[in-house]
């Protein structure tokens, strides 16, 4: 994909509406091209979190191990949406495990590129703070809701 089409995908993602033009040539230059077929990892807990995903096609199912029952999703993520937040939070490591539901299409954006990026240019650090901290609340509350799923004790 030539860098003038990677540009206006990454423009025309949800996650990315109305983001200034000079931020989104800034992310760009942190971007490439993936694919995961139906029951590869994203991401597994644990490991660094050295990047993120735009999905442009497909869903993902975010899953946390939950003792005596494996893994158990707590969120299913689709087009238009991103996987992985934990690559802005030292110490830079995955909170949970991402696994395709099928073929899915995606943006990597390289998250050292991107700490890099925003250290060095504040305004765009704030810009991508902006749009990431609602996902981190919306995934907190979701991971809440299977946490009180999981332990309820029946009525």
């Amino acid at each position: 994909m030539a860098v003038e089409s990677l540009e206006r995908t990454i423009r025309e993602h949800p996650f990315f509406a109305d983001l200034e033009d000079s931020f989104v040539k800034l992310l760009c230059g942190c971007a490439k091209n993936v694919r995961f077929e139906a029951g590869q990892y994203l991401i597994r807990e644990g490991d660094p979190a050295d990047q993120f995903f735009l999905l442009r096609h497909g869903r993902v199912a975010l899953e946390m191990t939950a003792p005596g029952q494996g893994a158990v999703a707590f969120q299913t993520v689709r087009e238009g949406e991103i996987v992985g937040v934990s690559w802005l939070i030292p110490p830079y490591r995955w909170a949970y495990d991402a696994r395709a539901l099928g073929l899915v299409r995606a943006i990597a954006m390289d998250a050292a590129c991107l700490r890099q990026k925003c250290e060095a240019n504040h305004d765009f650090g704030y810009a991508m703070m902006m749009r990431f901290v609602p996902v981190l609340v919306q995934r907190l509350h979701a991971t809440q809701l299977q946490i009180l799923d999981v332990y309820s004790a029946p009525a």
